[in-house]
């Protein structure tokens, strides 16, 4: 497990893993330029110091990390905040610095500064907050008065973005090195600027997804990538053609207002801990008024999986109320003067006031009534917009082998349901846990899960009754459990896989996940498309199989000029044929997940 680098702990050695996990973030503009100031003799060495890099010794002292590049030289990056925001605060001592290669090796590998993670709650007064609300609401009405459709300078962007991102699809992930990344970023900072803040994280999201690919990520999951990278060429191809209400939710929102929301009554349903690939950790605790409406304690900062671990033993940010997120997980919460955001997030403003109060058990109101609302009506609220956790009664069958591991199998109101775990990261008890449980089949438990859409009922294990005593409840993936405490009797552990009648969508999708990972050239093959059209057109997938076509066809269309050389690809052409691709096969899966939970409607 890494060290806690948190401010409690201002000297940590880092040595023991790759600087890449404990590095500062580091501004997407600071990168891109110290990138972009390269010569093209550099840029080719660009991803070799990278590696060379990761490989060194760092330390930490206060706002400073120092790498020891060789005997003699050192190279610091200086974060107060825990962000690098300027070229300058990354400094090295060899000869040829400030035009080395070590500066933007340095920046290259370290995590890139998120925005949109919110490391901590605004301290605002309720006046205060109520004067940023109408400020922020005032903003955005003149922004629909004064353009109903996006700008020079947004069009601009949203085309950089598009190109950057296709560029990196077009080379996989693979191919994606240290110099794409930066344009990436590069285009992410432009779009930023043109007051463009989901295009921006979108590209910056592609921007982690690829180093944490490329850097054997045990986090990393490929159709987590591919969905990134989609939602990145989604919105920068929409977005000049866009206008009005459409137009506003493409451009997004920088941070998000708190409302005042007066008292509230809260019982704490379970805590999970934050672990994303920017270099932000922390701990996540839910928490649900009387009338079931979900409002969530978040502690979460700079940091590795030390502090996703830890953070669940420090106090709630909110009040005075001395309770740390492990015990508010299983006890109660008054609060006063409440400031709350669009997603349910408390505020702790210096005029909330929060002290201690009763909890609930799971079977007992009013959290039994999350429980009590059918299965059905919660998936379909999930795949409209709503929360996506879900609270279930389930009885476990064992465990189902998958190509990503073992995942538990358990019978969900008649429904086959797949349990995964919601994080690989070996310092979380996650997957150790649904071990155990796999070992108590035939245990009935109430779980909190969260949706996975797919062709196939699944979810993400987040919290669940104790295995031997229902009136205590298990946070996966900071608790661990015991062989002890599971049931005296246990069935075997196998349970075989249910058979499904699967509408062969992984043709597609199988598609347009390997273009993610080997790039163009791996669907420019000749044959590579052999009879996989024909056969999605035999079983009734037309448009399915007319877009594989397209997909396959983008990749192989390679002109050339009268000397018979090759000339640039259209990378616009594969990019969109990709897109289309990846936009149908997650409409298709998201109306099969509702089929396959038996849900009758979804209304967005």
């Amino acid at each position: 497990m890494s060290p806690d680098v948190s401010p409690e702990h201002p000297t940590a050695d880092l040595s023991s893993g790759s600087p890449g996990a404990e590095l500062p973030a580091v501004d997407p503009a600071v990168t891109a330029e110290l990138v972009g100031a390269l010569s093209p003799r550099l840029r080719k060495r660009l991803d070799a110091g990278v590696a060379k890099l990761a490989a060194r010794p760092a330390v930490r002292d206060g706002d400073t990390v120092r790498i020891a590049v060789d005997d003699d030289t050192d190279l610091e990056l200086h974060a107060p905040g825990g962000t690098v925001i300027s070229s300058d605060a990354i400094r090295c001592g060899c000869l040829l610095a400030p035009d080395c290669l070590h500066r933007a090796a340095a920046a290259s590998a370290a995590p890139v500064a998120d925005e949109a993670a919110e490391p901590a709650a605004p301290t605002r007064t309720p006046d205060q907050a109520q004067r940023a609300e109408e400020a922020h609401e005032a903003q955005q009405e003149r922004q629909e008065e004064k353009a109903e459709t996006a700008g020079p300078e947004e069009r601009a962007a949203a085309r950089a973005v598009f190109a950057a991102a296709a560029a990196v699809l077009e080379a996989g992930t693979d191919g994606a090195g240290a110099v794409l990344q930066a344009e990436l970023l590069r285009a992410a900072h432009t779009a930023r600027l043109a007051g463009l803040p989901r295009a921006s994280a979108a590209a910056v999201s592609v921007v982690t997804g690829v180093r944490a690919a490329r850097s054997a990520d045990p986090a990393y999951r490929l159709a987590d990538l591919a969905e990134a990278l989609g939602g990145a060429l989604g919105v920068a191809h929409r977005l000049p053609h866009a206008t009005g209400a459409d137009l506003a939710e493409l451009r997004g929102t920088a941070r998000q207002p708190y409302r005042p929301d007066g008292s509230l009554r809260l019982y704490g349903l379970f805590s999970e801990p934050v672990l994303t690939a920017t270099g932000y950790a922390g701990a996540v605790t839910w928490t649900a008024d009387a009338e079931g409406r979900l409002y969530t304690v978040s502690d979460v900062a700079p940091g590795g999986p030390g502090r996703a671990t830890g953070a669940a033993d420090r106090a709630v940010r909110i009040g005075d109320t001395s309770l740390t997120h492990r015990e508010l997980a299983r006890a109660g919460l008054a609060v006063s003067g409440a400031t709350v955001s669009p997603t349910g997030r408390l505020g702790a403003g210096a005029g909330v006031r929060a002290v201690r109060a009763s909890g609930a058990a799971w079977r007992e109101e009013p959290l039994d009534r999350l429980w009590a609302v059918p299965v059905a009506d919660q998936v379909a609220r999930a795949l409209g917009g709503g929360h996506d956790l879900l609270f279930l009664d389930v009885t476990l069958m064992g465990t189902v082998r998958e190509a990503t591991g073992d995942c538990l199998l358990a019978d969900c109101a008649g429904v086959p349901l797949r349990l995964a775990t919601a994080h690989d990261s070996p310092a979380l008890p996650y997957r150790d846990n649904l071990r155990l449980l796999a070992a108590a089949g035939g245990t009935g438990l109430r779980v909190v899960a969260r949706l996975v859409p797919g062709p196939l009922p699944r979810a993400l294990l987040l919290a669940a009754e104790h295995p031997s005593d229902a009136a205590a409840r298990v946070d996966l993936g900071l608790d661990r459990l015991q062989h002890a405490d599971l049931p005296a009797v246990r069935t075997p552990a196998s349970a075989p896989a249910p058979v499904v009648d699967e509408a062969p969508l992984h043709l597609l999708r199988r598609r347009v996940h390997q273009a993610v990972s080997g790039g163009r050239r791996v669907l420019a093959f000749p044959g590579s498309a052999a009879g996989d059209g024909a056969r999605l057109r035999r079983l009734g997938l037309g448009t399915a199989g007319d877009l594989l076509d397209e997909l396959h066809a983008a990749a192989a269309d390679r002109a050339r000029d009268a000397f018979g050389r090759l000339l640039p690809s259209d990378s616009g052409r594969f990019a969109g044929a990709w897109l289309a691709a990846g936009m149908y096969t997650g409409e298709v899966e998201r109306a099969l997940c509702a089929q396959a939970w038996g849900v009758s409607a979804v209304t967005a």
